[in-house]
């Protein structure tokens, strides 16, 4: 699986996976051209293209099927306004699996969906094992404490000692318990994507 979605990384050379070591980093390019073959496809690229690779990234990236991600976005453009970006990015960036990256707990957004899909993960105190569970303002997120001994959490006190977690969460290290004290900020979505691309994609 994790050389499929390195394979994506590297066609769309940006690593989407969230890996560290992610093949991108080495071959910035597609399987199966050269970097001269990459330049010449970029400035042939059409706009459609354009706005198809931004969505591709961005879906990608939080590791959604296409229907949900759409789902997502037409929900977020009900309102015709300069803030259906801002809603989007709250819609992607309050799934249950983000927060968890987000805090530290995973080491990618495909871990941290295993973990809420395998029930470490309490929500205000219940398990909560949907992935696409939304957080809101005062909800209070942690590790179930039967899991803490885990091996998923071995080492987890150590990586979060350097971690820093959004302005919108705040993080007890020594409990693993992080409580929901706003909403995502534009200047927290670090997807090196243009999300305005991604609207005008579904806007045709």
């Amino acid at each position: 699986m994790t050389a499929m979605t390195c394979k994506k990384c590297r066609r769309l050379g940006v690593s989407v996976c969230g890996r560290i070591r992610c093949a991108v980093m080495r071959k910035p390019y597609p399987p199966g051209s050269t970097p001269a073959q990459l330049k010449r496809r970029r400035r042939n690229l059409s706009e459609y293209g354009m706005q198809l690779k931004e969505k591709q990234i961005v879906k990608f990236s939080y590791g959604l099927r296409e229907r949900q991600f759409r789902n997502y976005v037409m929900k977020s453009m009900k309102s015709k306004d300069s803030a259906n970006t801002q809603r989007l990015i709250t819609f992607l960036e309050s799934r249950l699996d983000n927060v968890i990256y987000r805090l530290g707990f995973a080491t990618s957004r495909n871990q941290a969906r295993q973990i809420v899909s395998h029930g470490h993960i309490h929500v205000n105190g219940r398990r909560q094992s949907f992935p696409s569970y939304h957080v809101k303002t005062g909800d209070i997120v942690s590790v179930r404490p039967q899991s803490g001994a885990k091996g998923i959490f071995k080492d987890l006190d150590i990586r979060l000692k350097k971690h820093v977690v959004p302005a919108w969460i705040t993080l007890d290290k020594k409990k693993n318990e992080a409580t929901i004290i706003g909403a995502p900020q534009p200047g927290t979505f670090d997807i090196p994507a243009n999300i305005n691309s991604v609207m005008e994609f579904y806007s045709r």
